[in-house]
Parts: C-alpha cells; structure tokens; sequence
C-alpha cells in the first residue's frame, strides 16, 4: 500500500504539467485561518523550517507538498546517486531536475515564485506550487497548504479577496476525493472557526473532514476534549523562541508525557504524521475503484489520441511516400464517392461536381431563353441586311445563320462558369482530405502546405485547357450551322406544315368576291362592275413590283420594299370590302415612298407577310438553339471530367512524387510542429501514468501482484521491501517522463 502514494504524487505531477484537470485525485487538504498555525503542522511533519514566516497572508498560492519516504538501504535513491551531498532534499515541478539541499534555499524559492505569479504586495493566485520532500525521517504523505482565510483587504488586495479566498479553497476541498485538514487555534472557541466553517459547506455530514488540528502553550491551562478525530500540537512558544523543528518535536514529546500522559501515545506531531499516512493510504485505496473506470477511459482516448499523432519518424523517405500515396489515394476516392469519412451535412467531392453538372449547369442552360435578346425588329432587320440591294423572293438564310450564332454565343458564359465551379469544388477536397482523411499531414505542416501547393498547382495548370476546350465546343457549333440535322428537318418539316396550314386558313377567310373569275370581263378586258372587278387584275401592279407573279406571293418571298411598303400602309386589319379604287391607287402611293432616302421608321405596325418572315426565323431559331443547348449541356460535363478531373486523378501521384519525393527535401517536409509533438509526448505520458494507476488498482485489491519482465518475477512475498520493489518498477517501466 505505500506504493499507493507515490503513484498519485506522480498523478499529479503529470497532471499539473501536461495543464490537464481530467481525474480527481485523492489528496489531503489543509484549511484554516490567518496564523492558525498551517504552515506549522507542515513544517512539523516534514522535520525542517522551509516555509515562509511573515505577518498577515503569508501563503498566497497553493503550496502541494509531497513527502518522499526514502529508504537508506535503497542504493537507488540515495542522494550520492542523484548527486546530492546530504539523505534530505527537495525539488520543485517549475525548477525541473534543480536539486535543493539547503532548506532556507527552498523558502527562499517559494517567496520568489510566488511573488512571481502573485506580486509582490499581499495578492494570491490559484495556480499551485509543487515541492517535493525526500527524507527517511518522513512518511509517505501528500498535502496542499491553502492561503488562510482572511476578511479585511491588506496591500493591494482587491476588495473582494476574502470572496477569492473562499472560491481558491472550495475550489480544492470540494473535490469529493479530499480529505479536509481543518486547523485551528486551542485557545479559540470551535464553534467560531472559519476552518470548520468551510469544510461543512462541502462535507456537511464530516465524512471527509477527517481530522482537526488544535495549536496550545505550555501554559494553556485549559485542555479541548480530545476526539478520534482531534489531534493536539504544541508549537506556538517554539515559533515565537525560533526554536528548530527537531528541538520543538523534542519537547512536544515529554509536554505531553509531563501534562496529559493518557493522550500522549494519541498525539503529537509523529503520531499526527502516522495518522495521515494511514488516512492517505486508506483513502487512496477506497477511492481506486471509481478511479480506476475513469483511468480505463482516458487511457482508451489517450491512446486513440496517440494513434492519431502517429509515431515518431524513423525511415523518412518510406514516411513521405506513404503520407503522398495516402494523400493522392484520399483525394481520388473523395472523387469517387468511396472515402472513408463520408460527409454528412452537405455535399462534398463527386457528388457535388455531379451536382454542378446535372442541377446547377443544368439548370442554368435551360434558364436560357432561345429568343432572349431578340425583339421582331431585330429579326426584320436582319431579314432586311440579309437581302442587300435585291428583293428576295424567300426569307434569306444567311438571316436564320446570323441570329441563330448570336443566340448559341449566349450558351459559352454559363459553360465557363460551370468549369469554375468544378474547379473550386477539387480546391475544396484537398482541405476536406487534410481536416478528415490524412490528420497525420497535420503532424508535419511543411509537407501539408507543399502538397496543397503542388495540387493547387496542377489545378491551377488544367484550368485554362479545360476553358479553351469548352470554348471550342462553343466554337464549333458557331463554325456550322447543320440545317440538315436530323432533329432540325423534322423541326422544319412540321413548322411548314403549320405554315401551310395557317395560309389555307387565311385564303378560306376571304371574301367570295376575292377568287378570280373570268365571266366577268367583257371583250375589252374591263371589269364589268366597279364593284365585283376580280383582284386578280387589280394586282397586276403588285405583280411587276414583285417581279414574279402571284406565285411569289404564294411563296411566302420578302418581296421588295415598296410591296412591304404598301402592305404596312394598307394594315393587316384592312377592310376586305375596300373599293377597287383605293387599291389601284395604292401602288402608286408605295411607289413614291420607295424613293425616300430615310429609313422606315421601326415603330410601325408590320405586316402580315413581315409578321410571317418573322414568326419563320423565331421558330427556326428556337428548334436549332434547343439542339444545340441539348449537345453543349451534354458534352461541357464530359469535357470538365477528362481535361479537369480525370487528369488530375491519374496525374496526382507521380506529380506529388516528382516534385517533393527528393532526398534535399525530406528533413524539412517531415519536420513536425513544435506543438504536435509536445501533444505527443503530453499524450504519451499520460498514457503510461494510466497504466502505472491500473497497475496499482490490482495491487490494492488481490494484495498480490505478478510482474514478469524480462524474465524477472517479483512479489509481494519478496524479502525486498514492497514499496522499493513495486515504486521501482512503476516509475522505471511506466513513468519515465521527461522533466
């Protein structure tokens, strides 16, 4: 069981340095008031003056002091083998390996550190000091000195101190696994002490208050009723004579053979020093059980925690290629959709470049208006450039080319910008493989910028080939107009039957008087009746205007400006019953305006055959735009996938090798952050104090434990002292931790 103590001084050590509260262990805290006499009783069970003196606050941090049993016939510990002139010593945790034999050095030591921390006035700090004692005059014991309770500010004390007081020692005894020391005066009533005060706040029932401390004179003539649970010290005249601690002991001892020979055996510092020993021991070993589920789980997170970190680097060059192999075959299966941590909260790798094709790409492309841009004016006006100097008898094609090329331009913004998605999406899964896949890049954040520099590289490389490929897919569409597509003629075939269709309506709509009959000319050729003249005749200027007959009319050709003239003159909703004479005149009024040197003005109304050009081009432009826009959204992903992603894929590797697999490299990519590799060590020292108290568990419960290393069985039942054997072993094959 003294093996127990040592262990948990360790625990705490590890703990205070790694900066890590994980587990509360069990410690023994001393509570009282200002003077009541705490630094004392602690100087009295270690055998040495080494505390500061002081009026007021005297202790203003934390102060753990760990007693060392050390054992003369152990050569393992004495001090000529740590170098020490002397069989007592101290360390401090924040001097490192810094060895003190001179005890009014570590007084010294205590006063400048904690002035360090706390000023040099009256302030106090929470944060602890660890001394550690070795001495074979001491038992193994483990104790935290707090500040006294105060109530009035001294120096430059806030207002509040005796709150933060308060707070700094509830902080420590409301550790469930604590024992409270409470320290009083025996020349103060009990029911007024501040120190059973704040230990009932936490321990009402006094299961943990286990111990009270009274502090009397020689001359006290007034004795406090001694309990199980009180132990008396006499000390106060020996501090007031500087008397030394051994002397005081001395005649602490024949005070109370002299005064109170019935209490004697039950009190005094070396009993005192027992006692606590025996309470540490006990209650280490009551503890163990619930300590001992809460080690099982962090030893389990510490290692997963180590794992991660990965091991320190031996063979660099086999490192740097696995960690590029991994990275490269990451990236690829992220792509792929077959990584091993799958994102759950949003889209990531293939599936979103899967996203950006069929939804976003998509989408946008059929967002695209086939007409948008395009008013009748512009469709006319091109109509009208088309034909130059000379009527056309039929809607000239070069229109149709020339408006459709301005349309499937419209189609190359949304491409491109569809190739820039892609690419940001790869950006993204080189950070998305750092954060979740390869986490061992993070050891060695050199190799991580420089990989995520080559492949943002290669990225950056592939980027305008897969825009000047998307442009040419844009451009070839652009270099010919195939209007004997298949999908285009059936589009043609079908609107010229709609066309025809719509025309034969028309000609049913008209008059009876309109169809031509020649019973009704007379011999000369002159109509009849003014009234009831066939148009026939009547047209016969608009004939020579077209320069072809009625069948040009029939045709559906342009026909010249002064017959779209005349129609847009007369209006499409023209009165059919109209008399001949205004028609006769009607040529000649389109004749005259046919020489105008202005241009028609653009707000007029259009005629029905301008309305019919127009309606051919619009319909024409629309079946030939929406077989384009079917191939470009068909065939941009396709060129995205080999020219972006798909080189990338089967490029990464040998690119990564070729440029950062050199052997002028290797010490500097696989140089490790100062930070991974304190986490490292800081992990694998817990790891082995989680084992060391594992260990100590199964002692304290079969009494008995087997160790076999190397061959070497060692047992409890050996004539080697227990604690020497088993504390030898501990720290030897499980606590090597680096100061």
């Amino acid at each position: 069981m003294e093996a127990l103590i040592p262990v948990i001084n360790k625990l705490q050590d590890v703990f205070n340095t790694v900066g890590a509260d994980v587990i509360q262990l069990p410690q023994i805290a001393v509570v009282g008031t200002q003077s009541s006499g705490k630094s004392s009783v602690l100087e009295s069970l270690v055998g040495k003056d080494l505390l500061p003196r002081g009026t007021g606050i005297v202790t203003r941090r934390p102060l753990i002091l760990q007693l060392v049993h050390v054992d003369p016939e152990d050569k393992r510990k004495t001090g000529e083998e740590n170098g020490v002139d002397g069989e007592e010593w101290g360390k401090f945790l924040h001097t490192k390996n810094k060895i003190y034999t001179d005890f009014d050095e570590i007084r010294q030591e205590i006063e400048n550190e904690t002035e360090r921390v706390s000023g040099n006035n009256k302030g106090i700090s929470d944060e602890p000091i660890h001394l550690k004692i070795f001495s074979p005059h001491v038992v193994n014991l483990t104790l935290v000195d707090l500040p006294g309770i105060t109530k009035v500010p001294v120096g430059d004390q806030p207002k509040d101190i005796e709150l933060q007081i308060r707070e700094l020692i509830l902080k420590y005894i409301s550790n469930p696994n604590c024992i409270i020391l409470a320290v009083t005066a025996a020349n103060t009533d009990m029911a007024t002490s501040e120190a059973l005060k704040v230990a009932r706040e936490v321990d009402p029932d006094g299961q943990h208050t286990k111990v009270y401390f009274g502090l009397l004179n020689a001359g006290c003539s007034k004795i406090l009723i001694v309990q199980i649970d009180i132990q008396n010290i006499y000390k106060r005249l020996d501090i007031n004579n500087k008397k030394s601690v051994a002397d005081s002991i001395r005649d602490e001892h024949a005070f109370l053979q002299k005064k109170y020979p019935s209490l004697a055996n039950r009190n005094g510092t070396k009993y005192l020093a027992r006692t606590l020993n025996r309470l540490l021991m006990h209650h280490i070993r009551d503890c163990l059980p619930e300590l001992k589920t809460r080690i099982n789980v962090l030893a389990a997170q510490y290692q997963s925690l180590l794992s991660s970190y990965g091991e320190p680097v031996e063979d660099m060059s086999s490192t740097l290629l696995q960690l590029i192999t991994k990275f490269a075959t990451e990236y690829c299966n992220t792509i792929e959709g077959t990584a091993k941590y799958i994102e759950t909260a949003e889209l990531c790798g293939g599936a979103r470049i899967c996203y950006i094709f069929h939804e976003t790409f998509g989408r946008t492309l059929e967002s695209v208006d086939p007409l948008g841009g395009l008013t009748t004016i512009d469709v006319l006006t091109a109509i009208r450039n088309a034909t130059g100097p000379r009527p056309a008898l039929f809607v000239p094609e070069v229109s149709f080319e020339l408006l459709v090329k301005r349309q499937v331009k419209r189609l190359e913004e949304p491409s491109l910008r569809c190739v820039e998605l892609v690419h940001e999406e790869m950006q993204r899964i080189i950070q998305h493989c750092s954060n979740y896949s390869t986490q061992e890049l993070l050891r060695f954040p050199k190799l991580h910028d420089a990989i995520v520099e080559v492949v943002t590289s290669l990225l950056r490389k592939r980027l305008p080939v897969t825009n000047e490929m998307v442009h040419n897919l844009v451009a070839i569409e652009l270099a010919y107009i195939n209007t004997k597509h298949p999908d285009f003629a059936d589009a043609c075939g079908l609107m010229n039957n709609n066309i025809e269709e719509q025309r034969r309506n028309r000609m049913r709509e008209l008059p009876s008087a309109v169809p031509r009959d020649k019973s009704l000319k007379g011999p000369s050729g002159q109509l009849v009746s003014p009234t009831e003249q066939p148009p026939a005749e009547g047209d016969g200027p608009k004939v020579c205007g077209m320069a072809g007959g009625a069948q040009g009319e029939q045709e559906g050709g342009s026909g010249t400006w002064r017959g779209m003239l005349k129609k847009g003159d007369e209006g499409q909703g023209e009165d059919k019953t109209k008399p001949q004479s205004s028609v006769l005149a009607s040529p000649q009024k389109g004749y005259a305006v046919n020489l105008l040197d202005v241009p028609v003005p653009v707000a007029r109304k259009l005629s029905a055959r301008e309305q019919r050009d127009c309606e051919v081009i619009e319909r024409l432009i629309k079946s030939y735009f929406l077989i384009v826009r079917k191939n470009i959204q068909d065939s941009v992903p396709k060129a995205v996938m080999h020219f972006l992603v798909n080189h990338v894929k089967d490029s990464l590797q040998s690119e990564l090798v070729g440029q950062l697999y050199k052997p002028a490299l290797l010490d500097d990519l696989l140089t490790e952050s100062e930070d991974m590799a304190q986490r490292r060590n800081e992990a694998a020292d817990m790891l082995k104090v989680t084992a060391a108290v594992i260990i100590c568990y199964r002692w304290s419960k079969n009494e008995r434990c087997v160790f076999k290393e190397k061959n070497l069985l060692l047992t409890s039942k050996s004539t080697l002292s227990p604690s020497g054997i088993f504390g030898a072993w501990i720290f030897d094959r499980y606590l090597k931790i680096k100061d």
